[in-house]
């Protein structure tokens, strides 16, 4: 089981690094690549189209400006996604977010804050926790551990 955490670039790097952290926090593995919807789409399109044959089970992607690397993600797998709009540019996220959030209908893509990686990695662990109940437990720990911090 693990996860595939992509990124559109590699500036976005530290902005999704939380993604990671949190997933490596609840042992689910992260399999984390730079891989751009417009600079390398074929490869895109190669590792998605093949994901669940290769044990993954969901898909953080996240992109700025024009943020397209979720949805492409999103047409070519059946596994959930979720978008991270990134920061930066001029319009500092927004672009993004929109972008992200404003998918066609039948190519579903959760969408989480700007940088809010740290959140689409929570999100995919509840979603694999609604079968899985030493995750449910490991996450519910989690949740009064931050009740109590």
């Amino acid at each position: 089981m693990k996860v595939g955490v992509l990124m559109g670039s590699a500036s976005d790097e530290a902005k999704m690094a939380k993604a990671k952290e949190t997933l490596e926090q609840f042992g689910i593995e992260c399999d984390w690549r730079v891989l751009s919807a417009h600079r390398n789409p074929a490869q895109v399109v190669g590792l998605v189209s093949t994901a669940r044959e290769n044990g993954y089970v969901a898909f953080i992607c996240g992109a700025g400006m024009a943020a397209h690397l979720a949805g492409v993600v999103a047409a070519h797998t059946t596994l959930p996604v979720v978008g991270v709009p990134m920061s930066g540019g001029g319009l500092n996220g927004v672009d993004a977010l929109y972008s992200t959030v404003q998918m066609p209908k039948g190519v579903p893509v959760a969408t989480v804050a700007i940088d809010g990686s740290m959140n689409a990695a929570l999100l995919v662990v509840q979603m694999l926790a609604i079968t899985d109940e030493d995750l449910a437990q490991k996450l519910a720990d989690h949740k009064a551990e931050m009740a109590g911090a």
